[in-house]
């Protein structure tokens, strides 16, 4: 994870080489270092080299633990709404567990399931809160990207303050009896995975924009380079380049800040139907 990566690689490291994007792209907003890792270079927790950074590598130190959800029963009712990677995995996971549900054609606000009073939604970088008073569906919740939802062992969720708790009850007892371990998130934009994978997808769209390197070398150099499962920009594929590009909107529309600016080449690939990889 990016944590553990920072930790391995040492805070020292990785803040002097931001530090040197920063300054080599004449301080762009956009590649502004992070004041918290700032504070662990100054506070001397360096990662691994000296036995403390995001964790404790100190000898006997626990390991914190993901949370998640305790077991909560299954819906009564469940409806599988739309054909999205999301949708889809839901009710091949459903079907091995021999889960009742019934389908629904998409009704074009993005939703994929509905679980009781729930309405499950991916993340697109609105908050809940927000995506549920822009939808005026207050049991509004969100799950995050998973790399393959057939595969997954964890989804992670969120919901809007306005959901009862039995509609979060239903949304958990629903990814549960699908066989999924459900962590609890906090209502922020983007959540964890999806906000990650399109702030990567975007860079790699920049880095090939400028000439630095083609899409197969940028996917390459973060799969064997830095292990990532799937390569930035094949990953944006996968889940939509449209997509990508929503987050990336509803982030910076949010947060106000030029570090989600778009990524001239990623929009002009959506504009074209094309992808990357042709």
């Amino acid at each position: 994870g990016p944590f553990e990566l920072m930790d391995m690689i040492g805070h020292d490291v990785n803040f002097a080489v931001t530090r040197s994007v920063w300054s080599a792209y004449f301080y762009d907003k956009r590649f502004q270092p992070s004041l918290l890792q700032q504070e662990l270079v100054e506070a001397g927790f360096l990662g691994r080299k000296n036995g403390r950074g995001f964790f404790d590598y100190a000898e006997g130190a626990v390991r914190p633990e993901a949370q998640a959800f305790a077991a909560m029963r299954a819906p009564e009712s469940v409806a599988i709404v739309g054909e999205t990677p999301a949708a889809e995995g839901l009710a091949q996971r459903l079907h091995l567990q021999g889960i009742d549900f019934s389908r629904k054609p998409a009704n074009g606000d993005g939703r994929i399931a509905e679980a009781g009073e729930a309405v499950i939604y991916l993340t697109d970088g609105r908050t809940a809160a927000r995506r549920a008073a822009q939808n005026g569906i207050e049991n509004t919740v969100l799950i995050d990207l998973a790399l393959d939802y057939t595969q997954a062992k964890r989804i992670a969720l969120t919901a809007a303050a306005s959901a009862r708790e039995q509609a979060v009850q239903e949304a958990v007892g629903l990814f549960q009896a699908a066989g999924l371990v459900v962590s609890p998130l906090k209502d922020i934009p983007g959540l964890a995975v999806m906000r990650t994978v399109a702030m990567l997808a975007n860079e790699a769209a920049d880095a090939v924009n400028q000439g630095v390197c083609s899409a197969g070398d940028a996917d390459a150099a973060m799969q064997l380079g830095v292990n990532y499962p799937r390569g930035p920009l094949l990953w944006a594929e996968q889940v939509g380049l449209p997509a990508v590009r929503d987050t990336l909107a509803h982030l910076g529309n949010i947060y106000g800040e030029d570090r989600y600016r778009i990524s001239p080449l990623l929009q002009q690939r959506i504009d074209e139907g094309r992808k990357f990889h042709e």
